[in-house]
This record gives structure tokens, sequence and C-alpha cells, in this order.
């Protein structure tokens, strides 16, 4: 099968949970298939980004859009594009170059299938195409928004968000219906994405972990008691994940543990990140390897209150064995039996009673860290990618798919 990847932004290094995903699929897929990735970006001109992604995928494109990069070239561009009945998380990946480009491939029988990797790189497919088109929605954008906007304290983001959210509502209800086929991470993105648009085609393909990478770590004593939270720390939902935490549940963990210590591991940290630091709480910026601090920590956490899809934090951390503590957003969409592999608390008090419960009780506590290994051997990368074949095949042979004309007119 011959495919053809779409993808906005950067592809290496594989620092996001959504960069992780897509990199760990194209690899494994790469060994049975043709696969083509078409890489865009902007910003400066990464010479050494186009190097290393060609190595690492070969055959892969990359295109230059020379996109804007500092935050107050981002703000200029984000008010100029207000009017555009598109949402800006979609509109600032749009680029010419690159709509050319796919619009070519997808003409000239040089692929039997394309994946839109993220909505973001939506726009830049032809509204009818001779090769079926499959859309990667790795979260509910419209959900994402929503719940940004319901928890952001900032009156101008929480405008901001509030119109993104209601743009976004229309551009996914349309752009889901218009894709021949859908694929989703979880269950519940899945029942989501139809109550936004009834009928869609959508399969199912769950997150995955790299068990050669996170392989099962000794138990280790707590003593002192090591917390650990690993994410991008520029991304929203993270930022305010570890600000929750470390304002209304960690005080009680303090309490009760005075020499516990929190660490905050993750690229970028932001400048409300950065001031939680202090004598009991790390804040790292990139590491060269999660890997080496979730083997030292006593449990790992996931106090999400935003988010969508799925979380590939959670996977690693259980494919090391370690006992897991999160909000059930955090752990939204992933196969995960509370009381059994992990626990699940939305509320300060019920989420600082469960890390209290690991902490005091090492027996419970391997208890957990064995059920949680169990559980994350099951979704290696090479049985997800698998299942995504399978998934891309059904599409490439849907008799609906050439010349499928598109059933909503995008926003522009």
């Amino acid at each position: 099968m011959k495919i053809l990847w779409v993808k906005a932004g950067k592809l290496w290094p594989v620092d996001t949970g959504g960069k992780i995903r897509s990199f760990n699929i194209l690899r494994h897929l790469a060994r049975n298939h043709e696969v083509t990735l078409l890489s865009y970006y902007g910003g400066r001109r990464d010479a050494e980004y186009e190097t290393a992604i060609a190595q690492q995928l070969p055959g892969a494109q990359t295109i230059y859009t020379a996109a804007p990069e500092s935050t107050i070239a981002q703000s200029i561009d984000y008010i100029l594009r207000l009017p555009s009945a598109a949402p800006y998380a979609v509109k600032k990946f749009t680029h010419p170059t690159v709509r050319r480009e796919v619009g070519r491939r997808l003409s000239d029988g040089s692929a039997d299938v394309a994946v839109c990797d993220f909505l973001s790189a939506s726009l830049n497919f032809p509204e009818a195409s001779p090769t079926p088109e499959v859309l990667f929605q790795h979260n509910v954008e419209t959900m994402l928004w929503r719940r940004m906007a319901d928890t952001e304290k900032s009156a101008l983001r929480k405008l901001s968000y509030r119109i993104e959210a209601r743009k976004m509502a229309a551009y996914e209800t349309q752009t889901l219906q218009r894709f021949q086929h859908v694929i989703a991470v979880s269950d519940n993105d899945r029942k989501e994405m139809l109550a936004l648009a009834p009928g869609c085609a959508i399969t199912v393909v769950p997150t995955g972990v790299d068990t050669e990478k996170y392989q099962p770590a000794p138990s280790v004593s707590g003593n002192p008691p090591l917390i650990v939270f690993t994410g991008s720390m520029d991304w929203e939902p993270n930022i305010d994940a570890v600000e929750y935490f470390c304002d209304e549940i960690f005080p009680s963990v303090l309490a009760a543990f005075p020499d516990a210590r929190f660490q905050i591991v993750g690229r970028n940290p932001h400048s409300r990140v950065r001031k939680l630091a202090s004598p009991s709480i790390e804040v790292t910026g990139t590491v060269p390897s999660v890997a080496d601090y979730l083997r030292n920590a006593t449990v790992v956490i996931v106090p999400l209150r935003i988010g969508g899809g799925t979380r590939l934090k959670i996977f690693e951390a259980m494919a090391m064995r370690k006992a897991m503590v999160s909000t059930s957003i955090g752990a939204e969409g992933l196969d995960v039996t509370s009381g059994k592999d992990c626990l699940l608390a939305d509320d300060a008090s019920s989420f600082a009673g469960a890390i209290l419960a690991v902490l005091r009780d090492a027996t419970l506590r391997r208890s957990y860290e064995d059920n949680a290994a169990v559980l994350a051997a099951r979704y290696d990368w090479s049985q997800i990618a698998m299942r995504f074949a399978e998934a891309l095949s059904a599409a490439a042979g849907d008799p609906r798919s050439p010349n499928r004309p598109s059933t909503a007119a995008l926003p522009v």
C-alpha cells in the first residue's frame, strides 16, 4: 500500500504526544508499506531538521512555509485572521505551496490513500480527490477548546478560546463529514465526533507505547517520596495541571510527607510553570530521557482538567511499572481500571488521598505497579500500527472513495 502522510509542523525531535504517536506509527508502517511523509513547517529555516527527518523516515519531503515565529508576530497574524470562518488553529497551518503539492500527489496516482495528520493540516486537502483521504484525529478539537475556555482565568485568553471553540465546532463538524474516513484514538473520542457529525465513518486505533524504550523498572522505596509529572510544559492543559496540583493537592502530601519532592519533567516550561519551582518542586525543562526520570519515581501523576485524545504519558509510565494517579480526563479513552492498574480521582482531596495511599502502603503500590506493566505490554506500537494499516486498507478499498464529492463546503 502506498501511503501519503501530511503533517503540519516538525515531526523531529519526537518530544510531544502527537509526534510520538505519529512517528511510531509511521516507522512501523514503513516496514511493510511505501510511506511518504510530507512535513511542512514555519519559523526559521531548519536544515538540520530536514536532514534528520529524511534519515529517520527515508523518502520524507519537507516544505518550508516561513510562517510567523515570534509571539508578537503570531498575535498580529491571529488578529488579521479573525474574520476567517476557519479556526486559527487550522488557518495558520494552511499554505498555498502545501495545497498545490498535496493536490498534485493526490491526482497523479502516486498514493493509494492519504492521511491528514491532525485537523490542522486539513485545509490543504482538496474537497474532492481521486485518492481516498483519511483524517487522523488525535483529539476532539472542539471539546479541547471548550475545556480550555471553561478553565482559563485570564479574561483575554478566555475570550480568545471561546471564539476559537465556536469556530472549531463548525469547522470540525464539516471536516469530519468531508473526509472519507476518520481514525480516532479512543471510543470516547469516537462518540464525541459522532455527536458532532452523525453518520461519519470512524475507526478507533488506540494509543500505544514503545515497550523497548519504556521497560519495567524495579519498585523504589518511596523514602523520600518522589512524585513525577511528564509532558510538554508549554501546552496549556499541562500548565493548568501542574498549577492545580501545586496549589491544591501537593500541600496535603507535604503535610504527611514533608520531605516529598515533585518533579515537573518536560520541554519549554512556560513562565507560569517555572515560577512553581521551590525546594520541594523541581522544574527540569528539556531532558535527554524522560524514562530516566520515570524510573526513579515513586508515583506518577496526571492531574489534567483539560484535554482530549489520549495521554501517551500514562502508558509510558505504566510500561515502566509505575503506580499512576490521574484524573478521569487525564486517563480519558485509555483501557485502564481504577483500583486495579491505576487510581482515578477528580477532586483535590481525593487526588491527594490516592497519592498518600500508595506512598504509605508499599504492598498496595507494588500491586498497582505490576498490574500497570501487564496492561501496557498489550499496547506495543507494532500492534497499533497493524491496526492503523487495516483501517487505511479498508479506506483505500471503500467504493465511496474515488472522486467522492465533499458533503460540506469548508470555511476559509
